[in-house]
């Protein structure tokens, strides 16, 4: 069944606020839907864009939805943002986890509450009503890979970063991409474990900097982080080093575009978390009308989508190259 946006909108608005003054339930107001979404950070480009794209669409859907950016990457502040919301009765809550384990239990309290729980980059949360992903693990994690082997001539030694250690989604493209790397690419080789700094543009600074004393033949960065990036190219970029260690990885387009234009980030590859906004303002819509997300449901932006219902995911396959004919696009859209 094609949900279209016709159909979506018109799920919205289904409840009523109670009559106040004597005025009869039906000539009340429609009440808007209330979402919180919670993500990692706030105050970093990606999720500004994220919050761009929540503000474009809740009025397009009819619901009263905004972000709550903690000022920390700390599960604990985003555990009390989750629990603010709860106390406020919203209808939806939207998360981009920083450590899904460290959520279960209150995101178990907002589905006891009566909430419904959307999550985003966290496929193996459990206390969620549904995850949506806008690429495959898989995919994301084997194309970077793939330019990762082509910028170092498919040979040499290279570091893995992470937004942190438990961040459950920068962690499965690591994995993906790390026993693809080993399969297709024996001629590379991952130094030591993978380093969970990529969420902070200071603590990438410093670790390419350790890294780079502890490995003067180190020819590859991988990241998986906005910041991971970022901080690394702004290392190599001062040491000259950008054409002898190829650096691949997502991250925001504005903050990034010199270092793709002068060669020091080689490529990577992002969705548009503008776009990730609005799918998020769509889904708490149709949740909060009581409906169910169907296989090949058109979503704005996106188009038809694929449900799996016995993961709970709604699956998107929506990427965008990070090179020096797309980077000013994409910019250019505030990205």
């Amino acid at each position: 069944m094609t949900l279209t946006r016709r159909k979506l909108l018109g799920t919205v608005g289904a409840g009523f606020a109670a009559g106040t003054l004597g005025v009869p339930p039906a000539f009340a107001q429609a009440k808007e839907p209330q979402v919180g979404i919670v993500v990692k950070i706030g105050g970093i480009p990606w999720f500004n864009a994220m919050e761009m794209g929540i503000k474009k669409e809740a009025p397009v859907d009819k619901v009263n939805a905004w972000m709550v950016g903690p000022t920390q990457a700390d599960a604990a502040q985003q555990v009390r943002a989750i629990e603010d919301l709860i106390a406020r009765k919203v209808d939806v809550i939207g998360v981009v986890p920083n450590d899904s384990a460290a959520l279960e239990p209150v995101l178990g309290r907002a589905k006891a509450a009566g909430i419904k729980v959307i999550t985003h980059e966290g496929p193996d949360q459990k206390s969620n009503d549904w995850d949506f992903e806008m690429t495959t693990i898989e995919a994301y994690g084997q194309q970077h890979m793939d330019l990762l082997a082509r910028e170092m001539g498919g040979e040499g030694k290279y570091i893995v970063y992470v937004g942190s250690l438990t961040v459950p989604l920068h962690n499965a493209w690591a994995d993906a991409a790390i026993a693809y790397g080993k399969q297709k690419y024996p001629k590379l080789e991952m130094l030591g474990d993978r380093f969970g700094v990529a969420e902070s543009l200071d603590e990438s600074i410093k670790t390419t900097q350790d890294q780079l004393r502890a490995h003067p033949d180190l020819k590859g960065i991988l990241t998986f982080g906005s910041q991971g990036p970022i901080g690394a190219a702004k290392v190599l970029d001062d040491r000259g080093k950008a054409k002898s260690i190829a650096l691949v990885g997502g991250f925001s387009p504005g903050q990034g575009q010199k270092y793709v234009m002068n060669g020091t980030i080689r490529g990577g590859y992002i969705w548009n978390p503008l776009v990730a906004g609005q799918v998020f303002v769509q889904l708490a819509s149709l949740l909060a009308a009581g409906k169910v997300p169907t296989d090949g449901m058109e979503m704005v932006e996106v188009g038809p989508v694929k449900v799996f219902p016995d993961k709970r995911l709604i699956q998107v396959q929506k990427l965008e190259s990070l090179d020096k004919a797309n980077i000013k696009r994409l910019a250019d859209l505030g990205l």
